[in-house]
């Protein structure tokens, strides 16, 4: 194995080494950069700003949190949330009893008698909303994570009333990235208001280096990673873990007794502060702020990691919170940690690299083989050209991993969705077609739950398909997709009609299948929001360009005479203009009440403009600026939400708008400045005007220029 000298000196010895968009940094040679005015009052905030600050959130035992909150139980009393036979969250009183979520619920009522256990919702077929049940069955009930979504959506919201400037990624259900770069900003300005001021004898202007920063005071802020932490190093041994996170035990509550107070891992002078210091204890500040109001307002805690990028934040801060070895007051729940830039390289150097996420598998292993290694000190002396001639380019991904360099953005995921999906493996394949209505039932409730609380925010959405999925074992799955039109009330039943109408084609409808079905989805995709024109009986904004007006998918099964209108029905133009009042003729001269909401007033003409019914050939008055809609009558504007109507008039005042700007161009125009005459550039457009002239000399043409 080709080394270095040191730690120091492991870094590329040729730029030519990488010939991608960045070179690979020498190790640990970017904790202190120069920090400018231009950085300070730069606009522009990405990976590399000096005085980034990025959080990861983490509410603490969430499911089992929104359990209690729900049931108002005592958040002392031990709870654990069950699905089916074990256990998918655990509260902190019952850890100390050393129950986890890798434990069986009977092991885990053996060690605390007094255990309160709560089963996770569940649907069953016949009830539209997921239920508490009482000895719910894996074989006719599909678990619902409904009111955990929910609630977490909540949290989310929080972060960003309490941090409008920041940026929020939700990471998982009970995780959120917060970058505070640019609130923090803000308050370095506000707090130390001579530095929006380049000093007119700064050396180099507005790229001189800021002035020394003010000392720090770490009390109530959080717990700050020791630069120097303590010999027994946490990562040689394996902690703790519950599930995805390292969880606490009984042994790292003992220990809080004993822990440090928060800011006393800060043991170094005042000359040792930084302005990324300063950027970390603001942004401590906003993080415990917006948590406190998080458990005062919805009753649940989280803990909180703070650094310079999302990489330090996530998997050295809270991935390793339960390691009281490592500082005591490592502890959840309810608190933050913060980790300084001068902290990153003696607290990365004795980790076990293999635990770095992406570094765990394959890849992991085969460094650790190549270069006879296991913790990341050891990988720091290996030189960059030998990891890139081994592994390739993207080796410089692990090389700056290694260095605590994570040049990813943190952004705001889109707040819709483009799919939904409802799934079910199957505790007893399928083997006959008629067992699957059941199950089409139970996956049909929770997709129009899910699309119907996705629509309170968006009545414009929704899905253009519906997909049925089945797979035998781990084969690939079979699938079978139909458009889904839009109804207006998404009901189970809806939903289920075209599953089931899915199942049989995909499955057949009598005796057995020829396979042993073990895992069924229902899904939508394609969702988004619909254009005016896509709205089915809403349909009205555009005119139809064919002599007969298109059926409406919304209205395929009713009869065919009622999906086409003759011409003579169709409303004339005249009768509508200027038309005051909520009322038309119809062909039979019967009445249709009118709803004043269709229409408006224009300032201009003082002339009321409405949404008609349009003419089946789709033809339209300009002067009335009239556009035509479905027929309905009555039951159309019953049809119609608010959104739809609004989108409907501001179309219509948009033309009509233009109606006039056309009108006032004509008058405008004078009739004294002579036409354009455009001559011809060819003989053979020269040819052609001979032709049309000769045209012109007969008939009633011809009369006139002989005079």
């Amino acid at each position: 194995m080709e080394v270095s000298g040191n730690a120091s000196t492991s870094k590329p010895t040729s730029k030519t080494y990488w010939k991608g968009k960045a070179k690979a940094s020498e190790d640990f040679n970017d904790l202190n950069p120069t920090i400018t005015y231009r950085h300070l009052l730069s606009s522009n905030l990405g990976p590399r700003d000096p005085l980034r600050v990025i959080a990861l959130c983490d509410s603490d035992a969430f499911y089992a949190a929104c359990e209690q909150v729900r049931l108002g139980i005592d958040p002392s009393l031990p709870l654990v949330v069950q699905q089916w036979d074990s256990l998918i969250a655990v509260n902190y009183p019952a850890r100390k009893y050393g129950i986890s979520r890798m434990d069986k619920i009977r092991d885990a009522k053996r060690r605390c008698p007094n255990l309160v256990v709560v089963h996770v919702a569940t649907y069953k077929e016949g009830e539209a909303e997921p239920g508490y049940w009482e000895n719910p069955d894996t074989l006719t009930h599909k678990v619902s994570l409904d009111h955990y979504r929910r609630e977490s959506m909540k949290v989310i919201q929080m972060f960003k009333e309490g941090l409008p400037s920041g940026e929020v990624e939700k990471a998982s259900i009970d995780e959120a990235f917060i970058d505070f770069s640019r609130p923090v900003r803000e308050e370095l300005l506000r707090r130390f208001p001579y530095l929006a001021t380049v000093p007119p004898d700064a050396p180099n202007g507005v790229d001189s280096p800021l002035p020394p920063p003010p000392p720090i005071s770490w009390e109530g802020k959080g717990t700050v990673v020791p630069i120097n932490p303590p010999k027994d190093s946490p990562h040689e041994q394996d902690p703790s873990t519950d599930g995805a996170r390292a969880e606490t035990t009984d042994a790292r509550e003992e220990s809080s007794s004993t822990s440090e107070e928060d800011g006393e891992g800060v043991n170094e002078d005042d000359d040792s502060t930084t302005w990324h210091d300063v950027a970390l204890s603001i942004a401590a500040e906003l993080m415990l702020r917006i948590r406190e109001d998080i458990r005062d307002k919805l009753g649940y805690t989280t803990s909180a990691g703070l650094a310079r990028n999302k990489f330090l934040a996530k998997e050295f801060i809270l991935m390793h919170s339960a390691d009281q070895q490592l500082t005591a007051s490592y502890k959840k729940p309810m608190n933050q940690t913060i980790l300084r830039n001068a902290a990153i390289p003696n607290y990365l150097r004795p980790m076990p690299f293999q635990k770095i996420r992406f570094l765990g598998g394959k890849l992991g292993k085969a460094l650790a083989e190549e270069y006879d290694v296991s913790t990341v000190g050891d990988l720091l002396y290996v030189l960059y050209p030998l990891m890139q001639r081994k592994f390739g380019e993207e080796s410089i991904w692990v090389y700056e991993i290694l260095r605590g360099i994570d040049r990813s953005e943190v952004k705001e995921k889109p707040a819709g969705t483009k799919s939904m999906l409802a799934s079910k493996n199957l505790p007893q394949p399928i083997t006959k077609a008629t067992q699957g209505y059941h199950w089409i039932r139970v996956l049909a409730a929770e997709l129009a739950l899910r699309l119907n609380e996705a629509r309170e925010g968006n009545t414009a959405l929704w899905p253009k398909t519906i997909v049925l999925h089945i797979r035998q074992g781990y084969e690939t799955f079979r699938s079978k997709q139909t458009a889904f039109p839009f109804t207006r009330n998404v009901t189970v039943d809806v939903i289920a009609s075209f599953g089931d109408k899915l199942w049989k084609e995909l499955v057949g409808t009598s005796g057995s299948t020829p396979f042993k079905i073990t895992n069924v989805q229902l899904s939508f995709s394609g969702i988004g929001t619909m254009e005016a024109g896509q709205r089915t009986i809403e349909g009205f904004l555009t005119s139809k360009p064919s002599s007969e007006a298109q059926p409406d998918v919304g209205t395929a099964s009713k009869p065919p005479s009622t999906l086409k209108r003759k011409r003579s029905s169709s409303l004339r133009p005249s009768e509508l203009e200027g038309n005051d009042q909520p009322t038309a003729k119809s062909s039979d001269d019967t009445k249709i009440e009118r709803d004043e909401r269709f229409s408006f007033v224009c300032d201009k003409c003082g002339k009321r403009i409405w949404l008609r019914p349009g003419s089946a050939d789709g033809a339209r008055d300009a002067n009335a600026s009239t556009v035509a809609v479905a027929d309905g009558g009555q039951e159309l504007s019953a049809a119609l939400d608010d959104a739809i109507r609004e989108d409907a008039l501001a179309a219509l005042r948009l033309e009509h708008a233009d109606f006039h700007y056309a009108e006032e161009l004509a008058a405008a125009v004078d009739e004294s400045i002579p036409k354009r005459i455009i001559r011809p550039m060819n003989g053979v457009a020269s040819s052609a005007r001979k032709k049309k002239r000769k045209a012109a000399d007969e008939g009633i043409a011809k009369f006139f220029s002989k005079r």
